[in-house]
């Protein structure tokens, strides 16, 4: 019986040796494609998004008409919408309404601080179509329609299901 346990674990070890010796296949490279640009200063005219990111905004007459509640960027990684909260108080009866990023021109005030403005209205915002962030969809969707439930329709075969 000992020299079969022997046999056993001389078969295991050598079957390890042997398949570690065996030239792995190497993993898949990313996509070819050109290689990163580093800069080496920041364009002058550049701002961050901390210059839109819950700033208030305000109609020509320095009214305050809402405060920008997102900042949503295209595939080329330009902005293309900002989503605006209108209304309600401390959080509650607010509406988020979606405007394109050239909607908004930013102007200077007391020691050069720049703000947003647009040309309308507090109401305006208020009766146009207002949208909610769907956290499991993680995207804005028109505000009446359905909240998604996390769920695939056809749920995928788990890895290494037995």
């Amino acid at each position: 019986m000992r020299k079969l346990a022997y046999a056993a674990i001389l078969l295991a070890l050598a079957t390890t040796a042997a398949s570690a010796q065996t030239p792995q296949a190497a993993p898949k490279a990313v996509a070819e494609g050109p290689a990163a640009k580093i800069l080496a200063s920041i364009p002058a005219n550049a701002m961050t998004v901390t210059h839109w990111y819950k700033q208030s905004v305000y109609d020509p007459s320095d009214a305050k008409i809402g405060e920008i509640m997102d900042v949503l960027v295209d595939r080329d990684g330009k902005i293309a919408v900002l989503i605006v909260g209108v209304g309600g108080f401390l959080g509650m009866g607010d509406k988020d309404v979606a405007v394109p990023f050239n909607a908004v021109q930013f102007k200077t005030k007391d020691n050069n601080k720049w703000y947003p403005v647009m040309n309308t209205t507090k109401d305006a915002l208020k009766n146009a179509s207002g949208y909610k962030y769907d956290r499991t969809a993680m995207t804005w969707m028109p505000e009446n329609a359905p909240a998604t439930t996390g769920n695939p329709a056809t749920p995928s075969p788990r890895p290494n299901a037995r």
